[in-house]
C-alpha cells in the first residue's frame, strides 16, 4: 500500500489503471475516453498509463466513449470510463444499452450540475438521473472511500451472479480537485482482490447479432433476470467486503453507514461529502447530550430499503439532505427513504413522525455546519412534514 497525497481524480485514475493492468493475463482492458470538467484528469491519467494489454481510445463524444466500452466489454475486456453532467446526459442511450447487455463496465461519475444555465460545481442530479438504468450506483464521501469503492465495484459487477455495470460517484472539485492522504493500492494487491474478468456471453469469433429484436415476453423475462441480479447485490457486496478486508487490512462501508442511530431521536441522511460535515455536527451535538444520528448513503442502486427501515424506524424526526432536484417531485433520496418506511419494510414498529426533505447545496452551494444547524432547528419545530424545502440563500 502506497500512502500518497493526491487529488480525487488522480486516486480514481490510479485505481482504474491498476484494475485494468490486473487483467492483462486475461482479455486486457479498454477505456473509452472523452474529457469534460471536472473529470478530465482521470482520462489524462489513464492516457499516460503504460498498459501491458489494453487501450485507451479517444473519441469524439461521450456517447462514443460508452460505445467503445460496450465493444470492449463484449470482447471480454475489463472496461471503464468517466464522465460528468451533460456528458453523462449525452452518454445516456449507451448507458442504458450497457446495462441491458449485462456488461460489467465501471463508470466514474464526477458529480457536476446539469445545465443550462452552465455551472461546473457539484450537484448529484447528473448521476441520479440514471437511476432507472440497469446499473449499480455507489456514492463516496472521500478520496479513500472513492479508491476502495472502485475496486469493490469491479469485484461485484464482474461477479457471475451479478454481471451488471457499476457507477461510482465522487463530488466534483470537492473531491476531484482537492488533495488528501490516501492509501493507494499496489498492483499485487489489486491482482489478489480482482479475479480475471470472464464474461460468459462475450463474443468468441463467430458472426452474431447483439441486441436484436425480441418479443414482449422475452423482454419481461430479461427485466426479471436483471431484478434478480440486483437482489443478489447486497450479499455479493458483503462477500467482497470480507475479501477486501483480508487483502487490504481495512473494511469500507457497505450498503450504508449508520452512526449513533441506536438511541437517536433525530437522524440526518446524506451522501458524498455532505456526510463529512454532517458527521462533525452530529458528534458535536452528541457531546452536548443530544440524541442525534447520521446515515450515510453508499449503495443507491439497488436501494437497500430493508436496511434503511432497520436503522431509521426508531427515530422520530428525519432530515434527508438532497443535493439534487427532481422537478415536480422533490429530492430523489427522500423519495427512496419515504418508500423504505412503508410496508412491507416497516409495519406498526415505525416511530417516525416527521420525514422532511431539504434540497441543499444545489449547484455547488456550500453546506456548512451553520446550514445544518438551521436545518435541525427547522426540523425540531415541525409537527408534521411539509413539501420539500429549498435551503438556499435567496438572490
Amino acid at each position: 500500500m502506497a500512502r500518497s497525497l493526491v487529488t480525487g481524480n488522480h486516486a480514481a485514475g490510479h485505481t482504474l489503471a491498476l484494475a485494468g493492468e490486473a487483467n492483462r493475463a486475461a482479455r486486457g482492458c479498454v477505456c473509452g475516453a472523452y474529457p469534460i470538467t471536472p473529470q478530465t484528469e482521470i482520462i489524462e491519467f489513464l492516457r499516460s498509463f503504460p498498459f501491458s494489454k489494453g487501450r485507451v481510445v479517444p473519441v469524439e463524444s461521450e456517447h462514443s466513449a460508452m460505445a467503445v466500452c460496450i465493444g470492449g466489454a463484449l470482447a471480454g475486456a475489463r472496461t471503464f470510463t468517466a464522465s460528468s453532467a451533460n456528458g453523462l446526459a449525452y452518454m445516456t442511450e449507451n448507458v442504458f444499452a450497457a446495462g441491458y447487455y449485462r456488461l460489467p463496465i465501471v463508470l466514474i461519475g464526477v458529480n457536476r450540475t446539469l445545465g443550462p444555465p452552465w455551472n461546473i460545481w457539484v450537484d448529484q442530479g447528473d448521476t441520479l438521473a440514471l437511476r432507472d438504468a440497469a446499473w449499480l450506483q455507489f456514492y463516496t464521501e472521500s478520496h479513500q472511500d472513492l479508491v476502495d469503492t472502485i475496486l469493490l465495484a469491479f469485484r461485484v459487477a464482474e461477479d457471475p451472479r451479478i454481471l451488471l455495470p457499476a457507477l461510482v460517484a465522487e463530488d466534483g472539485f470537492v473531491v476531484s480537485h482537492t488533495q488528501m492522504v490516501v492509501d493507494l493500492p499496489e498492483l499485487p494487491q489489486v491482482e489478489k482482490f480482482l479475479r480475471p474478468c470472464d464474461l460468459p456471453h462475450r463474443l468468441r469469433g463467430k458472426g452474431v447479432t447483439v441486441g436484436g429484436m425480441i418479443f414482449p415476453q422475452d423482454t419481461a423475462h430479461h427485466r426479471h433476470e436483471i431484478q434478480a441480479a440486483m437482489d443478489r447485490v447486497p450479499a455479493v457486496l458483503a462477500e467482497a467486503l470480507d475479501e477486501f478486508e483480508r487483502v487490504f487490512g481495512r473494511r469500507p462501508h457497505g450498503v450504508l453507514s449508520a452512526e449513533h442511530t441506536e438511541d437517536a431521536e433525530t437522524v440526518l441522511v446524506a451522501c458524498n461529502t455532505m456526510v463529512r460535515t454532517a458527521r462533525t455536527v452530529v458528534e458535536q451535538r452528541r457531546a452536548r447530550g443530544e440524541r442525534i444520528g447520521l446515515v450515510k448513503v453508499k449503495l443507491f442502486r439497488p436501494f437497500p430499503r430493508r436496511e434503511y427501515a432497520r436503522v431509521l424506524k426508531g427515530a422520530r424526526r428525519i432530515a434527508v439532505l438532497d443535493r439534487n432536484h427532481s422537478p415536480g417531485s422533490g429530492g430523489i433520496l427522500w423519495q427512496e427513504i419515504a418508500a423504505s418506511l412503508r410496508p412491507p419494510y416497516v409495519n406498526g414498529d415505525c416511530r417516525v413522525e416527521v420525514l422532511q426533505d431539504y434540497l441543499v447545496g444545489l449547484g455547488g452551494g456550500d453546506v456548512t455546519p451553520a446550514v445544518l444547524d438551521e436545518i435541525l432547528a427547522d426540523l425540531a419545530g415541525r409537527k408534521t412534514a411539509g413539501e420539500p424545502e429549498f435551503k438556499e440563500v435567496p438572490l
